[in-house]
C-alpha cells in the first residue's frame, strides 16, 4: 500500500495545478492498469472532515479532525500488487505528492494477512 502524504492548501491550489496533479496520478494509473497491478486508488477528503475515535480507559471519545497534528496529512492511496520492495519504490517515484510547490512523501507499507482461526 502506498500512503501519499502531502500538505493541505485546498484553497491555494489554482484549477490548473490541480488538473497537473490529476495527470500525473492518470499516469501512474495507466501505467499500472497495463501491466494488471493496479488494486486501488482513492483521494481521501481533507482533515478536517475526519473523525478519530480514542479509548480512554474503557470509555470511547469520539474527536473531530485528525489525530495527529502534522503539517503533512495522508492524502490518498493507491494499492498495487508489486512483486519486491525495489518495484514498489520505483512506483512511489512516480506518484505525485506535491501540493503549491511543497514535496510530500510517499509510504510503502505491505499489506498483512490475518489468518484464519
Amino acid at each position: 500500500m502506498f500512503l501519499i502524504y502531502s500538505r493541505e492548501h485546498p484553497s491555494e491550489v489554482t484549477t490548473e495545478e490541480f488538473e497537473q496533479l490529476r495527470a500525473g496520478h492518470r499516469v501512474v494509473h495507466d501505467e499500472t492498469k497495463k501491466l494488471g497491478i493496479f488494486e486501488r486508488a482513492e483521494l481521501l477528503q481533507p482533515p478536517k472532515a475526519a473523525t478519530t475515535l480514542r479509548i480512554d480507559g474503557a470509555k470511547p471519545l469520539v474527536l473531530d479532525g485528525p489525530f495527529a497534528e502534522t503539517k503533512e496529512q495522508l492524502a490518498g492511496y493507491y494499492i498495487l500488487d508489486c512483486e519486491n520492495l525495489d518495484a514498489a519504490i520505483e512506483w512511489a517515484k512516480k506518484i505525485p505528492t506535491a501540493c503549491k510547490d511543497e514535496d510530500g512523501c510517499v509510504e510503502i507499507r505491505p499489506i498483512g494477512v490475518i489468518p484464519p482461526r
